[in-house]
């Protein structure tokens, strides 16, 4: 598709780090820009510096407006995008747009294929492994998306890629219509973001749009979501068991191949993450790369080096004989059984916002492993409720304060719950903003809290 911007108008839905990188993009391709946001920032000066409009709190489209870029955290009911729709203004994504741009004249060079990675979790750290395995084949990389980095900037940026690993998220996928990776894959599918989406249904019809004709499925067999949405599509899958034709799986303790011929390329106990739901990530990367014909060795050499991110499953050290473990990257009941399930005997930090989502079966899954529970944020007594029916006889602990402090008294009642021998993990199974800008400021609070116990 080949695309023109000049003297077009469009308007740019909130100025994030997505929508900024947009903005830009779009002015330097000769549009005339409208940005929109809640409040004005350091982002709407800047943008306004570079010639953008700035208008706050739009309810109502602008006469003239030819397009509307929405940032993803913008729900499809926001009075501002309804208004557009009604008035049969096209509203898209960054992604969508990127994908756009991908092949226009202003990239310069020939469309890099996009290898793409969406499901509820494990999406971020498959991402790294797969830009890892990708670079380490020799090929110019990037991990770029949700992971962080706009995919719009890496699309038309100076830097010239020949891939791009792209980790892409409901919210972003639900604005997108025409783009259709080389390869993809859904990790997995549980309830989350249910707020945003509404139902379950329309949440997994987000992600499914990940695969389009022609892509290369790479399944989950251990997932019915994964295997589901994925129809007919030509592909292969993965499993944590032993992997029939067409799969990749794990025999006795070595990662094997058994869809693209290559055979063992890794071992469990080789990869620098613990956990099974970390092997399944592996496997995943492992097979979006095999399907771009990266070699076994890149695989192998891709995974070695990779170094997971802050705020996963990361031990923070040990006070008293109790460790203390910061999972805060855990922001839903998926994501906090799968870390729950590594320990022995837990103290569990946890709430925040569920989104609604019901941890009844987290809870019944994991209440024999929990010596206590200490509660925070703003839907804790739904999972005290769940706590009552399903562990009765679990502490649970609730801390009310939602100001700075909070986590230092979280800390400090979960460390008189432990004995030695335990972990006190803090994996919420809910989003923060209840009380953090994001997940990876509730797990700086917690490192802090910790090493002030460790020095007391």
């Amino acid at each position: 598709m080949t695309v023109s911007y000049s003297d077009r108008s469009v308007l740019v839905a909130g100025a994030g780090v997505a929508g900024a990188a947009v903005a830009e993009v779009l002015l330097r391709l000769g549009a005339r820009v409208t940005v929109t946001d809640r409040a004005l920032s350091a982002r709407t000066e800047a943008l306004s510096a570079l010639g953008a409009k700035v208008t706050v709190g739009l309810a109502a489209l602008p006469a003239g407006i030819d397009q509307v870029v929405t940032s993803p955290g913008w729900r499809p009911d926001n009075p501002l995008l309804r208004d557009a729709a009604a008035r049969g203004v096209e509203v898209i994504g960054e992604i969508e747009l990127a994908w756009r741009l991908r092949s226009s004249p202003v990239s310069g060079r020939p469309a890099a294929p996009w290898l793409a990675i969406t499901g509820t979790n494990g999406k971020t750290t498959t991402v790294e492994m797969l830009a890892g395995m990708l670079r380490a084949a020799g090929l110019r990389a990037v991990a770029a998306g949700n992971v962080g980095r706009p995919l719009v900037g890496a699309v038309v940026g100076l830097e010239p890629y020949d891939v791009l690993a792209v980790e892409l998220s409901s919210f972003q996928l639900y604005w997108t219509s025409t783009v259709a990776p080389a390869a993809a894959t859904i990790l997995n599918l549980a309830p989350d973001h249910l707020d945003w989406h509404g139902s379950l249904a329309a949440y997994a019809a987000a992600k499914a749009k990940i695969w389009a004709p022609g892509t290369f499925a790479v399944r989950n067999a251990d997932d019915a979501w994964s295997v589901r949405l994925s129809g007919d599509l030509p592909g292969a899958a993965y499993t944590l068991g032993e992997p029939a034709d067409g799969q990749l799986g794990v025999v006795d303790g070595t990662l094997v191949d058994r869809a693209f011929g290559h055979g063992a390329f890794a071992t469990v106990a080789g990869l620098p993450v613990t956990g099974p739901h970390n092997v399944a990530n592996a496997l995943a990367a492992a097979a979006l790369a095999f399907a771009y014909d990266v070699p076994p060795s890149a695989v192998s050499a891709g995974l070695a080096g990779f170094e997971a991110g802050p705020h996963r499953n990361t031990r923070i050290g040990a006070v008293d004989g109790i460790t203390y473990v910061d999972d805060s990257k855990a922001t839903n009941p998926h994501a906090a059984a799968a870390s729950l399930v590594a320990y022995d005997r837990v103290v569990w930090v946890a709430g925040g916002l569920l989104k609604g989502a019901d941890v009844d079966d987290l809870v019944a899954e994991v209440a024999g492993r929990l010596a206590g529970v200490v509660l925070m944020g703003a839907d804790r007594a739904v999972i005290a409720r769940a706590l009552a029916r399903h562990a009765p006889d679990v502490p649970v602990v609730e801390v009310g304060r939602t100001d700075d402090g909070a986590m230092a008294d979280v800390v400090a009642v979960a460390s008189r719950l432990a004995r030695p021998g335990d972990v006190v993990l803090l994996a919420p199974a809910a989003a923060s903003m209840d009380m953090f800008s994001d997940y990876a400021a509730r797990g700086a609070a917690f490192v802090q809290a910790v090493r002030a116990l460790g020095e007391a």
